[in-house]
């Protein structure tokens, strides 16, 4: 399994997760596990996605998220999980 950490921070709006997903789906991107919160009309998720079947490359799916989150209004990262997993070891 091939798993990346997507990461989104923004002021809440009508059809952001709807945005993401909608994307991911376009690219056989799997979801795996997600976790949204709004706190203060802030909003932040976190997902993890399986790209072993997905059709772009890790960049490009990479830019194509920050292309949805530009549309969308909100911030939106993409990790390696290994990379991920690295950076957030004590």
């Amino acid at each position: 399994m091939n798993r990346v950490i997507i990461t989104v921070v923004g002021k809440d709006t009508v059809g952001i997760i709807a945005g993401i997903c909608t994307y991911l789906a376009e690219h056989n991107i799997n979801i795996l596990d997600i976790s949204q919160t709004i706190l203060q009309g802030i909003f932040n998720m976190m997902m993890i996605v399986d790209i072993s079947g997905a059709d772009i490359s890790f960049d490009t799916l990479s830019d194509g998220l920050e292309t949805v989150g530009t549309e969308k209004s909100v911030t939106i990262k993409c990790q390696r999980e290994e990379i991920f997993t690295s950076m957030h070891r004590i």
